[in-house]
């Protein structure tokens, strides 16, 4: 990894006060396209293995997606967002999801207030373990959108800034579709969105006749079980580099004695040439 996004202090303030950033302009046409056409691909298909279809088709797609196309490597260890994970999370990190999501259409007579899916956090297991009230900072999203998001009510993920500081289930006042301070981000194909797990969101209405396409990467600590998988197939890790192999969770040291530290890690040297720290501490 060459690329070195320097994460500035109020971009730091923001995702740990409110759960997200906007990131603009992450990927170029080259990148939205390749990507598009290994989605498309994939979803004409009929392939069901690792398929994830809800809202009676609403929404379709694929987890541990990265491993199903090679398009969608490169978002592993893209070069404006990956740094900047590091900068939030430190660098003991592994993917924790891949998931290519299609978002169609809402019928004609869909209401405004439809939410698909409707207000929650990611890895809910967290809270239903450890309750609502202990779930620390574990993971984050990075989502890359290919399509053209710039109008309301395009079936963008809206977010509730701050929701990622609650110890209880978000509020949503009596007779009201979501949160009194939710937002509908507005985005370009190319934006990215990172937003922390514990972050509440939820899916705006698709009015536009134009299937929403995105890509979730998440990252999350080397010690939490990933979401889509629990050991890549060999074929696949075999044609990654070091440093994707060691983001999907593989050992690249060949050291015998048990490493306290948690042995070698490529992520360290990269914090090391930049000056960023490896640990982060915070809530």
């Amino acid at each position: 990894m060459d690329g070195y996004t320097k994460l500035g202090d109020e971009q730091r303030r923001q995702f740990y006060d409110e759960g997200y950033l906007i990131v603009r302009n992450v990927l170029d046409d080259g990148a939205i396209s390749s990507l598009i056409e290994a989605g498309d691909r994939l979803l004409a298909t009929d392939q069901r293995f690792n398929r994830f279809v809800t809202g009676g088709g609403i929404y379709d797609g694929f987890r541990n997606c990265i491993t199903m196309d090679d398009a969608f490597i490169p978002l592993l260890t893209n070069q404006v967002t990956l740094p900047l994970v590091i900068q939030l999370l430190g660098s003991n990190l592994q993917l924790s999801t891949s998931h290519l999501i299609y978002r169609h259409p809402d019928p004609p007579d869909t209401p405004d207030s439809i939410r698909r899916p409707g207000w929650h956090r990611d890895n809910g297991r967290t809270s239903l373990d450890l309750g609502a009230a202990n779930y620390p900072r574990i993971g984050l999203k990075c989502a890359f959108y290919l399509t053209d998001l710039s109008q309301p009510n395009s079936g963008v993920t809206m977010l509730a800034p701050g929701s990622n500081q609650l110890k209880e289930r978000i509020d949503i006042p009596a007779g009201a579709t979501d949160p009194v301070n939710a937002i509908e981000p507005l985005l370009n194909p190319g934006d990215c969105v990172i937003f922390e797990y514990r972050t509440w969101h939820a899916g705006a209405p698709n009015f536009t006749g134009i299937t929403r396409k995105a890509v979730m990467i998440g990252y999350a600590y080397r010690w939490l079980k990933p979401m889509d998988y629990v050991m890549q197939d060999r074929s696949f890790v075999e044609k990654l580099s070091d440093l994707e192999q060691y983001l999907v969770g593989e050992d690249l040291d060949d050291t015998l004695e048990f490493q306290p530290s948690g042995g070698f890690n490529p992520l360290n040297d990269w914090c090391q040439q930049h000056g960023v720290e490896q640990d982060r501490h915070g809530t």
